[in-house]
């Protein structure tokens, strides 16, 4: 019986996962591809960014396109990622392949776990697990390019059950890894370059690849059709977190929604953004922004205290044309923070 290869991306955030994702969908050579993202945050941005990526011309496109938000991909499973299998593989005539974007903190191996299911294993398997890595952060001697919006991310989720060091999470992340993708790789020198892949192709199993990946622009020939069965593979990819304990979480940690109705001067926008970074303790800020007369949307982006916008697709009829953010950091109150934002109507 035909199964429906899946292949499972990973890596930190900040790595670049979505926008490799969103080359793909726009180079997809005919295939038709289901993508589940373990988005994180209030709205959906990762998964609204994937729609936008003009190939979902169609309703059945779009519906391909499914975000599962109740946290930790491989530690919500049998909650979320079963269920959410079982009703993709009824449409399994109209779907070429499956891609799983997990998020920053997912451990590939308990995913991969369930494909052994007798429900799952029968119409889908584990093509092959690719590893995004930014090869900025770790020429840096650091394993994630903004450690305190991963650690923000961690202790944003309720259902993670493990809380582990980076460094193991890493780890795991290149133990089960079919190939191995360096972004950024533009911010560093050659010789940086050449050292990085030295060191992570030492890291990883015998004929592991690691290959420098601009903007997330590769072949998916390169991406798919690997024919791994990862889930029959999983005694040669091992794992520091086979088995875990439960860990308190900080529960200081938050994220609020906050709805613009216009923003006039994208830049002034930006400008105050930076200045509740440096007021408050923020990590991560990411939306889309409404600029009158524009007739495309705007994505909003901020990684610590850098912040990058672009233009991603034209506005909707259906669309409500507001600016939309999600702002992550610790101990965020929603009323100082609206009270710092009044002006920005005016913006």
């Amino acid at each position: 019986m035909h199964k429906i290869p899946v292949t499972v991306i990973t890596g930190f955030l900040g790595a670049g996962k979505t926008t490799l994702l969103r080359h793909l969908l726009q180079n997809n050579q005919g295939r038709k591809i289901a993508v589940l993202v373990n988005e994180f945050g209030e709205v959906g941005i990762d998964g609204d960014l994937l729609r936008s990526c003009q190939v979902c011309d169609t309703e059945e496109e779009e519906n391909n396109i499914i975000e599962l938000t109740n946290g930790c991909l491989c530690c919500t499973v049998q909650e979320e990622f079963y269920p959410t299998m079982q009703e993709l593989l009824t449409r399994k005539d109209a779907i070429d392949s499956i891609i799983i974007e997990t998020s920053g903190l997912a451990l590939p191996k308990p995913l991969v776990q369930a494909f052994k299911w007798q429900e799952i294993r029968t119409h889908a398997t584990v093509d092959g697990v690719v590893t995004v890595v930014d090869a900025q952060a770790l020429a840096n001697g650091t394993l994630v390019g903004d450690l305190e919006a991963l650690e923000a991310q961690r202790a944003d989720d309720p259902s993670l059950d493990h809380e582990t060091p980076i460094e193991e999470l890493f780890e795991d992340q290149l133990a089960c890894a079919d190939l191995v993708l360096l972004t950024k790789t533009d911010l560093i020198s050659e010789t940086d370059l050449t050292q990085v892949k030295s060191w992570l192709e030492k890291e990883l199993r015998q004929g592991v690849k690691v290959i420098p990946c601009h903007q997330g622009k590769i072949n998916p020939d390169i991406l798919l059709g690997f024919n791994a069965a990862v889930e029959d593979d999983l005694n040669n990819r091992p794992s520091h977190h086979d088995t875990e304990e439960d860990h308190d979480h900080d529960d200081d940690i938050n994220s609020l929604e906050l709805v613009i109705p216009e923003t006039s001067n994208p830049q002034d926008l930006i400008q105050e953004l930076h200045r509740l970074i440096t007021k408050f303790e923020i990590y991560r800020i990411k939306g889309f922004v409404n600029v009158p007369d524009k007739p495309m949307r705007m994505v909003l982006q901020g990684v610590g205290d850098r912040i990058e916008t672009f233009f991603d697709r034209l506005w909707k009829p259906e669309d409500n044309r507001v600016t939309r953010l999600v702002i992550i950091g610790k101990n965020l109150e929603k009323q100082k923070i609206n009270q710092e934002l009044n002006n920005l109507s005016s913006v």
